[in-house]
């Protein structure tokens, strides 16, 4: 048993044991749960493509005209463990049909995302889609073999740049009409940092565009965190992110949320933008839940709501049991009349819905001022 087996096993243990007394607090409480699809996962690993026959997670989604578009990550059981993006199309939200036996998006040939391109979140300003997503210039092998944050690393000289000799995790642009054709724009991080969860807000505010990113190399005294956290960022041109970063939402020590990254895009209520969170304890190495925020509709770095406790954890074995053993990892969400939806990855293997009442949600937001 590798040392990495051991310490995942030691913490799954924990975390069953902590949540059964957490659980019962929270029915005291009455505190919001996103209530799950009962048959969860909604997409599995297709057995009959070499792409996709082991992993699919963490979904780009847009709703619009009665369909779902769900762009997932997707990646097949090689050693190197290349990431790619599939299109699936659902009526009702949770029977998804793929619309084709290859995928969508792939890593390039030659370019920077050359070793592989994950988690897309999608906006869409006039009549183009925007998909942030990150990307490696190397592929990064079948990291849940390796110990936590390990990935491959090409061979290098002396002189290599550090995205390249690091194999860091870089944020990219892409444009699209149809989700089924795309052109890449290029890197909106910057190359020396590990700079991932980086998500558009779906309209300008003030003539500004939005993004929230979270660097990971950003800790410490100076940025006056312990561990990673949300930043917001504005610009005049979704190419050139050169204005100072505000720090906006950061974890809490020795609770759920230590580490924590934006999961969707903000989504516009009448009481603030509705912003859904991951968050991770034992600074980053245990479980990983959700969590919510509501930020000022005017002014998207005012905090006005942030609850305590998760609204969703894992608990089935599609979420404990897979390539990340505990983790719930939203990438997608859309409002229809009065419902929340918001898709996740699960244990870095299956797609999974959760869906709540966006009004009951909000008034938690609005009554929890834990910011």
């Amino acid at each position: 048993m590798t040392k990495n087996k051991e310490k995942k096993e030691v913490l799954e243990l924990l975390n069953k044991k902590e949540m059964n007394s957490v659980k019962s607090k929270q029915q005291e409480v009455g505190m919001i749960r996103l209530k799950k699809y009962k048959n969860n996962p909604v997409l599995k690993p297709n057995p009959e493509n070499d792409w996709e026959n082991l992993v699919v997670c963490n979904p780009g989604v847009w709703y619009e005209n009665g369909v779902f578009s769900m762009l997932y990550r997707a990646a097949g059981n090689d050693k190197e463990h290349y990431i790619r993006f599939g299109l699936a199309t659902s009526t009702d939200g949770v029977n998804f049909t793929r619309v084709s036996d290859e995928p969508v998006f792939y890593p390039s040939s030659d370019g920077p995302d050359m070793g592989g391109v994950e988690d897309a979140r999608i906006v869409k300003f006039d009549d183009e889609f925007y998909i942030t997503y990150a990307y490696r210039p190397f592929p990064p092998g079948q990291y849940w073999k390796f110990d936590h944050d390990v990935v491959l690393l090409p061979k290098s000289g002396e002189n290599t740049p550090l995205v390249y000799k690091n194999n860091i995790a870089n944020s990219g642009l892409a444009i699209s009409k149809d989700l089924r054709n795309f052109k890449r724009l290029g890197r909106i991080t910057t190359s020396n940092l590990d700079d991932r969860d980086v998500i558009l807000f779906p309209e300008k505010i003030h003539n500004k565009f939005v993004m929230l990113h979270r660097p990971k190399e950003w800790i410490g005294e100076e940025y006056g965190v312990d561990n990673p956290a949300i930043w917001i960022r504005f610009s005049e041109d979704l190419m050139v992110w050169e204005e100072k970063s505000v720090l906006l939402l950061r974890g809490i020590n020795g609770t759920w949320e230590e580490k924590i990254g934006g999961s969707t895009p903000p989504l516009k209520t009448k009481d603030g933008w509705l912003v859904i969170y991951h968050g991770v304890e034992n600074g980053g190495q245990g479980y990983y839940r959700v969590g919510a925020a509501l930020l000022d509709l005017e002014d998207p770095t005012k905090v006005i709501g942030r609850l305590k406790d998760w609204i969703m954890e894992p608990e089935h074995d599609y979420e404990i049991e897979g390539y990340y053993n505990g983790c719930v990892f939203p990438t997608g969400n859309t409002i229809i009349d009065d419902t929340l939806y918001v898709y996740y990855g699960a244990a870095d293997k299956y797609i999974g819905l959760a869906t709540c009442d966006i009004n009951v949600l909000l008034k938690q937001l609005n009554d929890s001022f834990n910011v």
